[in-house]
C-alpha cells in the first residue's frame, strides 16, 4: 500500500512531506502539529478535526461540474443542492456547509421535525428546503410555517396520506402553501452496502397507480399548482454508475408523462443522495466506479435526451449528496496507548548463571543476525521456540527460561522484518500476518467509526508522522471499550501496517479520515464514552487558527444526558467517602479534591499520551 493509498482517497487533500502528513492547501500545515497543539492544554483522548475549507472544496466541485454539464449539453434547466441534515446536524459542520455554501445558495434538507426546525433557522435566505420522510399533521403544518416565513420550500409526500393531511391543512389554515413535491416508487434499485433505498421493496415512495391518484387528490383540491417536484432516490454511497442511469431513464419518463397529464408547474426534478466518495485505501477494491464529472454528465444528458424526445421542457435539477459534501471535512485523530508485543523488550531478558542449550543458541541468533543470514536464522528461532514450548509443557524449563525465549525470538524476527524490508520474501509477508501487532487507540469505534461497527465499512487510516519510514508491523487496532467487536481487524487482502514505535519515548497518532458523514450522529454511547473533543481549524497563505473548541462531555455529564441525576450520584460519592472509617481527615481532604476532578473530566484514558 503505497504511502497508505493517499492517491487513491484524498483527493489531493493531503500530502507527505518531511515525514509527516500535511494539509495540501496554503500555509500546508502538519496533522501531527496541530494535534499536538491541542493537546498541549491538558487534551486527552481522541479529537475530531475539522476542515471547513474541505466543504467549500466539495461544495464548489459539485456545483462546478453540474454547470459545465449543463452549458456542454445546452441544458435549459438549472441546478440546485441541498444538504441532508440527517448526515451530520452538529453545530459546527452545519454552520460550515451553510457558509461555505452560501455563495451557491446551497440549502438543507430534513428528515424529521427537529431537522426542520433546524433547516428553518439555517437555511440562508432564499435558499431551498426540502423535506421528506414520514411526516404527521404537526411537521406539515410547520412546512407551511415554513413557507409563511419566507422560505423555499418542498414537502416531499411519502405516500397519499401525507397528501390527505397537506390538503387537510391547506383547508384550515390561512398559511402560504408550501411546494409539493412527491417521491416516486422506482423498480430502478442502487447498488451497494445501501442499495435496498431503491427499488419496488423500498420504504419510500409512491407507485404510478398512487401517483396518478394523487394527481386526482391535488386536482380536486385546487393545489396542484403547488405540484413543482419529483423526487427519488436509489441508495448512499452508490457504486456503481449503471444502477442511476436506469433510474434516471424511468423518473425522466414518469416526469415527462406528468407534465403532459397538466401537472404545468411541475419544473423539477431531484435525483436523490448517492453521490458516492472513495472510502479504500487499496486499488484492488475501490469504492465507486465513475467520478463527479461523469456522474454530472450522466444526469444531465440522459435527462435531456428523454425531454427531448417527449418535447417537454427540461426541469430543474436538483441533489442532496450530503456524503460527498461533507465526508472528507473531518478527521478523527486518536493516540496510541499501548503496543502488545512491548512486552518483550529486550530489557525484560533476565538471564541465569546457566541458560538452557537452546537460549544460549537463541541468545547467539539474536546477536550475529545480518543481512546475510537473516532468513536462516530465523528459521532457526522459530523451530528453536516450538522445542522451547514443548520442553515448558514437560517440566525441564521454567517460566523465566520461557520469558527469554520469546523475547529473544520476537527481536529476531522484528529485526528479520526490518533486514528483509527493502526485499520482502513470500515467507517474511505470511509471518507478519500471522505475528500481527496490536494497537491499542484511545477511542471507542462504537463512538466514532460505528459503521465500521456496523456495516464493515472501511475508513482510510494511515499515521501522522514517521511517515519517511517504512512500516512494517501488520496491524489491528483495538479501541478502549471492553467489548470484542471493538476491534479493527488485520485483512490480507485490505492489509495496514503501521510503525514499531517505542511508545516509553515518544507518541504515536493514527488518523481516521472521511469520516465526516454519519459517523458523528450515529455514534453511540458505548461504555459511555462521549463524542471526541472537536476543532476547526481555518487555514490561510501563512498560518493556521485552532477555533471553535467543543470538549467532550464529562463523565457527569454523559451521565446526565442518560437521565441520571448528576448531584445525587456526586453527593452519594463524597458521602460514603467522607463517612469512611479507613483514611485520615488530610487523606479525606485530598480524595475528595481528586475525586471531584476526576467526575468532571471525560471518561477517555488519561495516559502519558
Amino acid at each position: 500500500m503505497q504511502n497508505y493509498g493517499l492517491s487513491i482517497w484524498s483527493n489531493n487533500n493531503f500530502i507527505i512531506e518531511d515525514g509527516e502528513l500535511k494539509l495540501n492547501y496554503k500555509c500546508m500545515p502538519s496533522l501531527f502539529q496541530i494535534a499536538k497543539e491541542i493537546r498541549q492544554n491538558d487534551i486527552k483522548g481522541p479529537i475530531l478535526i475539522r476542515f471547513p475549507h474541505l466543504i467549500r472544496r466539495q461544495i464548489k466541485s459539485l456545483y462546478s461540474y453540474f454547470e459545465k454539464a449543463i452549458q456542454e449539453n445546452q441544458y435549459e434547466g438549472g441546478f440546485h443542492a441541498v444538504f441532508p441534515l440527517k448526515v451530520n446536524q452538529f453545530p459546527n459542520a452545519v454552520e460550515a456547509v451553510t457558509s461555505q455554501g452560501s455563495h451557491y445558495n446551497y440549502g438543507l434538507e430534513a428528515g424529521s421535525k427537529a431537522e426542520l426546525i433546524l433547516a428553518m433557522s439555517k437555511t440562508p435566505d432564499g435558499a431551498p428546503i426540502t423535506v421528506n420522510g414520514f411526516k404527521d399533521k404537526e411537521m406539515i403544518t410547520l412546512g407551511f410555517i415554513a413557507a409563511q416565513s419566507g422560505h423555499n420550500i418542498t414537502i416531499t409526500i411519502e405516500g397519499l396520506g401525507e397528501l390527505e393531511t397537506i390538503i387537510e391543512v391547506a383547508q384550515e389554515c390561512g398559511l402560504k402553501v408550501p411546494k409539493i413535491g412527491i417521491r416516486v416508487r422506482l423498480h430502478s434499485a442502487g447498488s451497494g452496502i445501501w442499495a435496498k433505498s431503491g427499488g419496488m421493496d423500498a420504504k419510500f415512495g409512491l407507485t404510478s397507480t398512487e401517483i396518478i391518484e394523487a394527481i386526482s387528490l391535488l386536482t380536486q383540491a385546487d393545489l396542484l399548482q403547488y405540484f413543482t417536484m419529483i423526487h427519488f432516490h436509489i441508495g448512499s454511497q452508490m457504486s456503481d454508475i449503471a444502477p442511476l442511469k436506469r433510474a434516471l431513464r424511468e423518473a425522466g419518463n414518469i416526469y415527462a408523462e406528468l407534465k403532459k397529464m397538466g401537472a404545468t408547474s411541475l419544473g423539477s426534478i431531484n435525483i436523490g443522495g448517492g453521490l458516492a466518495i472513495e472510502y479504500d485505501q487499496h486499488t484492488q477494491s475501490k469504492s465507486r466506479n465513475y467520478s463527479i464529472e461523469e456522474f454530472s454528465n450522466s444526469v444531465v444528458f440522459l435527462l435531456r435526451e428523454i425531454m427531448d424526445a417527449k418535447h417537454v421542457k427540461h426541469p430543474d435539477i436538483y441533489t442532496e449528496s450530503g456524503r460527498f459534501i461533507v465526508a472528507s471535512h473531518a478527521v478523527l485523530i486518536t493516540p496510541v496507548l499501548e503496543l502488545f508485543t512491548q512486552d518483550y523488550h529486550e530489557k525484560l531478558l533476565s538471564f541465569k548463571e546457566e541458560n538452557p542449550p537452546l537460549v544460549e543458541e537463541l541468545i547467539e541468533l539474536n546477536t550475529l543476525l545480518n543481512n546475510q543470514n537473516c532468513t536462516e536464522f530465523l528459521h532457526d528461532a522459530l523451530d528453536h521456540m516450538e522445542s522451547l514450548l514443548t520442553l515448558f509443557d514437560l517440566g525441564y524449563i521454567d517460566l523465566q527460561d520461557r520469558s527469554n525465549a520469546e523475547i529473544l525470538v520476537h527481536n529476531i524476527i522484528k529485526r528479520a522484518l526490518y533486514l528483509t524490508s527493502a526485499n520482502p520474501t513470500n515467507e517474511l509477508a505470511q509471518l507478519q500476518v500471522k505475528l500481527q501487532e496490536r494497537y491499542l487507540i484511545n477511542a471507542s469505534i462504537f463512538q466514532s467509526l460505528p459503521d465500521y461497527w456496523g456495516l464493515n465499512q472501511h475508513f482510510p487510516v494511515m499515521p501522522l508522522h514517521h511517515l519517511n519510514a517504512a512500516p512494517i508491523r501488520a496491524a489491528s487496532i483495538w479501541d478502549i471499550t471492553c467489548d470484542s467487536d471493538g476491534e479493527i481487524g488485520f485483512k490480507p487482502d485490505k492489509p495496514l501496517y503501521l510503525h514499531d514505535i517505542n511508545l516509553d519515548e515518544e507518541d504515536y497518532f493514527l488518523g481516521f479520515f472521511n469520516v465526516g458523514a454519519y459517523q458523528e450522529t450515529l455514534g453511540m454511547s458505548h461504555n459511555l464514552f462521549t463524542h471526541p473533543g472537536e476543532y476547526t481549524v481555518t487555514i490561510n497563505d501563512t498560518s493556521y487558527e485552532i477555533t471553535k473548541e467543543v470538549k467532550s462531555k464529562s463523565i457527569l455529564s454523559i451521565l446526565g444526558s442518560i437521565g441520571y441525576d448528576q448531584k445525587e450520584i456526586l453527593n452519594k460519592l463524597k458521602g460514603d467517602l467522607l463517612k469512611s472509617e479507613f483514611i485520615t481527615a488530610e487523606e479525606k481532604d485530598d480524595t475528595l479534591a481528586k475525586l471531584e476532578m476526576f467526575v468532571e473530566q471525560n471518561g477517555y484514558l488519561r495516559t502519558t499520551n
